[in-house]
């Protein structure tokens, strides 16, 4: 382990808690704003049953697709080895748990030499049953029930885009063929024979109108392997009549709504029998096992209709199931800092929620790019484009990394080739301050709080927490130890578990923290100083905010509430006094910070 000393929290000893009997209906009463999730592949956190590691199925990693020393197969982990390290997660501070995708899966998709496993669960073939590579639909509900028990909730990872690659097309070709030049109406382009006759197009979602839609071929003709004719549950998905059926997309422009999403089977989320099934499956999920709300993948690749139907069933079941904050927020993946590309599916769509990608962006400009920190403030005054404003914007997952883009120190060393490891860490510290302090839901991605530093994207983000037989995720330095990958990493005495052990604490006592109102106080066009004042939801108090996103000490003046005499440190050192009514004087180190509770003067009163 690395001497402590070099890191802001040495001298904090934080005691992981023994599992808890937590009252259901205090779960329930929580609010989706003010949670901290811990987002997680259940493949690559912890093996609890050995003999479920092969799924059921035999033969070699092609067949069964299990192979630990191989970065894109199954590595063992499973349902019961995260259920027995829930207290791991409850001494982090973690109140929900985002888990990918738990479905039956393919188990290996891929053409020679380009194999992998279903292993991170977006390859569903059967949506009803948990995936035997990591248990039993009965060891899912008793996570659920565990987790409940501990006051944590868990948001399931769902799929509504597409499923796993059965389908083929005819003369093996799969360049997307758009609509204009292979409409519904004929088949196979626009000199084939007539086809689907009255069939007024997929902007017309009634049934009466899909009646008419019988031939899927107008693209390319579709067809389901012998071998495969079943394998979808349930077995309306088998039907190629129920998918887009034009090809793989490019993710641009009208191929990125009807096109194969990486060659998976692309769903026709206008057809009325889509969007009752995946209502059906779903609702049956919540009804069942009584979890507490959804992260919804490739949100932007469905049609707002489908949407718009499945939303609010979604809430209206979990209401009849007694869970009246039923979580849903969606993925609409997106570079950079500004919030009005992702705020649109909260407004046309109706999703209450969207995972963050602004605030990502805005986190990675100020930390990696060099840029000012008005980059913070401009994304922060962006609220008011999602639907509820500057209130829902309190329940927006934030976040700083994921399993698709990378995590947060890898996309540091990317921006900053040659960085050293100290400035690394700092860097990475600071973001987790602005991640558990600003507004918003943080997310922690698994491993993160051990140090974890990847090597890229998708796959090279995704090392296992228990002992790692992947050679490329072994001989990464981690950050704030010397430990590596190859034994397991559960340590409640790591820096960067003890830092977000620390933050999710201030969390939990200072509810302005969690979710109160945040006002912008000073930034500028430069690295430097950014603060913010956040309110006490009940009381109005005031708690003062600042950051120093550059590489050298600040002392400077920010602006803070009138009616602030005098400054409580929570975390960091703040000042003692305000400089005059208004202001406040800025003393931080090169990426410090700090979070500090205002004193009014007796004359004015809080507001």
């Amino acid at each position: 382990m690395r001497r402590l000393a070099a890191f802001s929290l040495f001298s904090l000893v934080v005691a992981q808690p023994a599992g808890a009997d937590v009252p259901l209906a205090e779960v329930r009463a929580r609010p989706a704003a003010g949670e901290t999730i811990y987002f997680l592949l259940p493949d690559r956190f912890e093996n609890g049953e050995r003999a479920n590691d092969l799924g059921g199925l035999k033969g070699d990693r092609y067949k069964t697709g299990f192979d630990p020393s191989a970065k894109g197969f199954y590595h063992g982990g499973d349902l019961k080895g995260l259920t027995a390290r829930l207290d791991y997660l409850q001494g982090l501070g973690a109140t929900a748990i985002w888990v990918a995708p738990v479905f039956r899966n393919k188990p290996v998709q891929g053409g020679p030499g380009l194999e992998s496993a279903g292993y991170h669960g977006y390859w569903v073939t059967d949506f009803t049953r948990v995936d035997p590579h990591f248990g039993t639909n009965a060891e899912f509900k008793a996570l659920v029930d565990a987790a409940h028990a501990r006051g944590m909730k868990v948001y399931m990872d769902i799929i509504a885009n597409h499923t796993a690659d059965v389908i083929q097309y005819k003369g093996e070709q799969y360049t997307y063929r758009d609509k204009a030049n292979w409409p519904y109406s004929r088949k196979g382009g626009l000199s084939g024979k007539p086809i689907n006759q009255g069939f007024a197009g997929d902007e017309d979602s009634s049934t009466a109108n899909f009646a008419k839609l019988t031939d899927p071929g107008a693209a390319y003709e579709p067809f389901v392997p012998r071998a495969e004719a079943h394998v979808k549950v349930p077995d309306w998905l088998n039907v190629p009549i129920y998918y887009h059926n034009r090809g793989d997309s490019t993710f641009r422009g009208e191929n990125s709504r009807f096109g194969d999403f990486a060659g998976l089977d692309d769903l026709f989320t206008e057809h009325p029998r889509v969007r009752a099934g995946m209502i059906e499956i779903y609702a049956d999920w919540i009804k069942q096992f009584g979890i507490d709300g959804f992260r919804i993948d490739t949100a932007k690749h469905v049609d707002p209709g489908f949407w718009q139907a499945f939303i609010p069933a979604m809430l209206d079941t979990a209401k009849q199931a007694g869970i009246p904050n039923f979580t849903i927020f969606g993925e609409v993946a997106h570079e950079g800092p500004d919030p009005g590309t992702i705020a649109r599916y909260t407004r046309r769509d109706g999703y209450p929620a969207v995972l963050d990608f602004a605030f990502q962006g805005a986190v990675r400009a100020v930390l990696g790019q060099g840029k000012g920190t008005e980059v913070l403030a401009d994304t922060f005054d962006g609220d008011v484009l999602y639907q509820g404003g500057e209130e829902a914007a309190l329940a927006m997952p934030t976040f700083l990394g994921n399993h698709d883009m990378g995590r947060f120190s890898t996309l540091i060393r990317k921006d900053l080739p040659g960085i050293g490891d100290e400035e690394l860490l700092k860097r990475v510290e600071l973001a987790h301050v602005m991640l558990l302090t600003l507004r918003g839901s943080p997310v922690i991605y698994y491993g993160d709080e051990q140090g974890f530093v990847g090597d890229g994207n998708d796959q090279d983000a995704r090392e296992d927490m228990f002992a790692s037989k992947v050679a490329t995720y072994n001989d990464n330095r981690l950050l704030g130890s010397r430990s590596t990958t190859a034994v397991a990493n559960f340590d409640p005495g790591h820096p960067f578990y003890r830092l977000v052990s620390t933050l999710t604490k201030l969390r939990r006592d200072h509810p302005a923290l969690a979710r109160g109102k945040q006002v912008t106080r000073t930034y500028s066009d430069g690295p430097g100083l950014f603060s913010v004042s956040r309110f006490d939801p009940v009381s109005g108090s005031e708690y003062f905010i600042a950051f120093n996103t550059s590489d050298k000490p600040i002392a400077q003046q920010s602006v803070i509430g009138s009616s602030a005499t005098s400054l409580e440190s929570l975390y960091g050192r703040c000042p003692a006094q305000v400089s005059a009514p208004g202001s406040v004087t800025v003393e931080l180190p090169a990426f410090g910070s700090m979070v500090c509770r205002l004193a009014p003067s007796p004359e004015i009163p809080v507001r």
